[in-house]
């Protein structure tokens, strides 16, 4: 194994008293699939590159200003229940550790409890593995109340199930005829103990906050606003295109998880209507499964949207496997990819490519299923947003019914009904009369049909 990712020392934080810190080695531990093994066809994440997962590993430590002194891979034909590696491997590293002062090891898989403390012990230093290092990447990235509550029940939960065995030191004190727990087992109980009411409070103050949420959709379905929803993999430009699209400022960054609270903006639509588009947390690989479910309320947004903006990185080297984990999230919310129509794949960073690259990328396009259309953009340029805002408009109108009706101008009333329940396409005064334009959900047709004289808009 040799270092893929050396950093020099000028790079090295320092620490007030002058000694460098945080410096820290990614393992990528993976498995070495036999050719014809039929566990390598049915697992998405074998299918990955394993250099392009160690160089997604080395983004996360750095998006918390880690300073990665080596990056390595580390091919296994199995994983040991013990210390996941073989103990070659651990032996090897060993070397490594000692000899770059190496004060944290990231292994980029998900590591049982007893795993990490062995491993901790062979290496003499702390041990994160992918869950924990994408967990310390949340609590940095949460600005919003409700996410730094959600963060901090993933972390508690997945910190529970750490306490296997931590108090050794105290074990050797147990006394008695060895059917009592000694000291040992007493703490981790009463840490057990803690942390468990700690989640306790925080999913009471959860449920307040998600309730103030609700509340506020509700009053945004008053009003007559769609919701648009951007989901993509992490560092696919979805905050990027956010901004191109709402004239927004939400932080944009070339970084894995730059952005994590959801954001809401008014978006133009080309014709005068609104919607509302919605940027979330992004997705990524093996994301575990304590974030998908704390943040389930977070990305409640995406259950209601009635359109999904899938955006993707198409020049990234791994631009099929990211697709098919995006879709594996979904899943888990409840969304099938496949059904509805709800979902428009966007291509983004097409900028990257040649003009003849960016044909051939459009003609595969056009081959596309009509029920799965993508759109090619450039949230750095704007290339093809005219095109996306045309499409998500065409998405929006094709659920709703268009109508035009003439009401009394001292109708305010009326008038204002109209305005919270509909989207007023057009408004003339004339005669002292108002010809309207409107277009209205399904479930409201009838009523505007029988209280407006309303009749279906001539094209």
């Amino acid at each position: 194994m040799e270092p893929r990712h050396p950093e020099g020392d000028a790079d090295r934080p320092r620490s007030a008293g002058g000694r460098q810190t945080g410096r820290v080695i990614v393992i990528g531990p993976y498995l070495r699939m036999r050719r014809g093994d039929p566990d390598a066809q049915t697992d998405p994440h074998t299918q990955r590159d394993s250099q392009a997962r160690l160089e997604e590993a080395v983004g996360l430590a750095r998006a918390i200003d880690l300073v990665v002194a080596d990056a390595l891979i580390a091919p296994i034909g199995q994983i040991r229940p013990a210390t996941y590696l073989g103990k070659g491997k651990v032996e090897e590293i060993v070397g490594l550790v000692t000899g770059h002062d190496i004060e944290l090891v990231v292994m980029d898989c998900a590591l049982s409890p007893i795993q990490q403390r062995n491993l901790e012990k062979a290496w003499n230093t702390k041990v994160l593995d992918r869950t924990g290092l994408i967990l310390e990447i949340f609590g940095r990235r949460a600005k919003t109340r409700e996410g730094a509550l959600q963060v901090e029940l993933a972390h508690l939960n997945y910190q529970r199930s750490r306490l296997v065995r931590s108090w050794t030191h105290l074990e050797r004190q147990r006394g008695g005829f060895g059917f009592m727990g000694g000291p040992g087992e007493t703490q981790i109980e009463a840490d057990r103990r803690l942390i468990g009411d700690r989640i306790g409070r925080l999913e009471n103050e959860l449920k307040k906050v998600q309730a103030t949420r609700r509340l506020h959709r509700e009053g945004r379905q008053r009003v007559p606003y769609r919701v648009v929803a951007l989901v993509g993999y992490t560092n696919a430009g979805k905050s990027t295109l956010f901004n191109r699209l709402t004239e927004a400022e939400v932080q944009a960054a070339d970084m894995l998880f730059a952005t994590l609270d959801p954001t809401l903006r008014a978006l133009k639509l080309p014709h005068g209507g609104k919607a509302m588009l919605s940027d979330t947390v992004g997705f990524i690989s093996n994301l575990p499964t304590q974030l998908v479910a704390a943040f389930r309320a977070t990305l409640e947004e995406v259950l209601e949207a009635e359109i999904i903006l899938h955006v993707r990185d198409i020049s990234h080297e791994d631009a099929e496997a990211q697709e098919r984990d995006v879709e594996t999230v979904l899943r888990q919310l409840g969304i099938d990819p496949n059904a509805g129509g709800r979902i428009l794949e966007v291509w983004n960073k097409i900028d990257r490519f040649s003009p003849e690259e960016r044909e051939n990328l459009r003609n595969i396009a056009a081959r596309r299923r009509p029920e799965r259309p993508c759109l090619l953009v450039s949230a750095v340029t704007g290339e093809g947003i005219d095109e996306l805002l045309r499409a998500i408009e065409d998405r929006l109108a094709a659920t709703r019914m268009t109508l035009d009706l003439t009401i009394d101008a001292a109708d305010g009333a009326g008038i204002s009904w109209l305005h919270r329940n509909s989207e007023v396409l057009n408004k003339r005064l004339h005669d002292g009369r108002f010809d309207m334009t409107v277009r209205v959900d399904e479930t409201k047709r009838d009523i505007v049909v029988l209280r407006f004289d309303a009749v279906p808009h001539a094209v």
